[in-house]
């Protein structure tokens, strides 16, 4: 659930900032829909890298994960071989 959130968030955030922002720019610049497209845009980039960041930290803490579990289980098994 964790990771659905924080991905949403990079989806949901950027877009919506943009809109806002891209918005208020064409009616101040009178320029409509120039900036509104740019904003667009950018936020599209912008949550592209940052989906692609938190999937890179997320499938390091499973690779982490799955090596501290193998590690605990050799240990287990090297301990069980003594006995």
């Amino acid at each position: 659930m964790f990771i659905f959130i924080r991905l949403s968030g990079w989806i949901a955030g950027p877009i919506i900032a943009a809109v806002f922002i891209g918005k208020w720019l064409d009616k101040k610049y009178n320029a409509e829909p120039w900036i509104f497209l740019f904003c667009v845009g950018l936020a599209f980039v912008v949550s592209s890298f940052g989906i692609v960041k938190e999937a890179k930290e997320m499938m390091n803490k499973i690779i982490e994960n799955e090596k501290e579990k193998r590690n605990i289980v050799n240990d287990k098994k090297i301990e069980n071989g003594r006995k």
